[in-house]
């Protein structure tokens, strides 16, 4: 084997075809649309357009709609049990069965809700991916109404 004149850094990975390399990435044209570049999709969507239209402006407002009171709601919710541990303690150590009172309930009830909220973001999030694909589709199909 030849030696290699280049200068290989420390960790050769970012060259391309290094010895480290598992899989290259070769296929034939054209690439999947997750592999290509700005410049490749120069003549594609006019994005700046796009972004001005009035669908992607509601698509926006419907994120906002449900992440800002979402999020809202979680930080308060989070942030209340050290808060009524500190300034409600008699209330939050009430015993509810056996070792277990109120401060330990609502400290779990944080998963729970998480999970809610998490459960309730994957639905709207189905919402927002098709008015996303509509907003796509419309600007594919000869621009988006502003």
């Amino acid at each position: 084997m030849e030696a290699d004149d280049r200068k290989i850094p420390e960790d050769p990975t970012p060259l391309v075809a290094a010895p480290t390399d598992v899989a290259p990435l070769t296929h034939a044209q054209p690439k999947p649309p997750h592999e290509r570049t700005a410049d490749e999709e120069a003549d594609g969507i006019d994005w700046e357009r796009l972004a001005a239209s009035e669908r992607f402006r509601n698509l926006l407002k419907a994120k906002r709609r449900f992440v800002i009171p979402a999020m809202i709601f979680f930080v308060t919710y989070y942030f209340a049990l050290p808060v009524l541990i500190g300034y409600a303690r008699p209330f939050m150590e009430k015993r509810v069965w056996g070792p277990v009172n109120l401060a330990y309930l609502f400290a779990l009830s944080q998963f729970f809700m998480a999970w809610i909220i998490a459960g309730l973001y994957v639905r709207a999030a189905a919402r927002f991916d098709k008015m996303a694909a509509g907003v796509i589709s419309s600007e594919e199909n000869g621009g988006a109404s502003s």
